[in-house]
């Protein structure tokens, strides 16, 4: 069977490596959205908040960014390990 994507929920991934901000080796965030932008913006957002990121860190950090669609994980034929 498979999944199909719904209009309001994510279908967007946006990880960022977060390990030079926190100091802990391999930390990464992961935020969703409906749309590659919308994932970004949400990830700019958990950096100024959560993490109190300057507009250079955030910057520099969204240029790390992988936004990848869901979808794949939705397709027939992928198989997950």
């Amino acid at each position: 069977m498979v999944q199909q994507l719904r209009p309001e929920e994510p279908h967007y991934s946006c990880v960022i490596p977060v390990d030079s901000v926190t100091g802990n080796q391999d930390e990464e965030i992961v935020t969703f959205g409906v749309s590659a932008g919308d994932a970004r913006d949400k990830a700019e957002q958990l950096l100024a908040d959560n993490y109190r990121c300057n507009d250079s860190v955030i910057r520099q950090l969204l240029q790390q960014a992988r936004i990848e669609p869901l979808s794949h994980w939705c397709s027939p034929g992928t198989s997950q390990s």
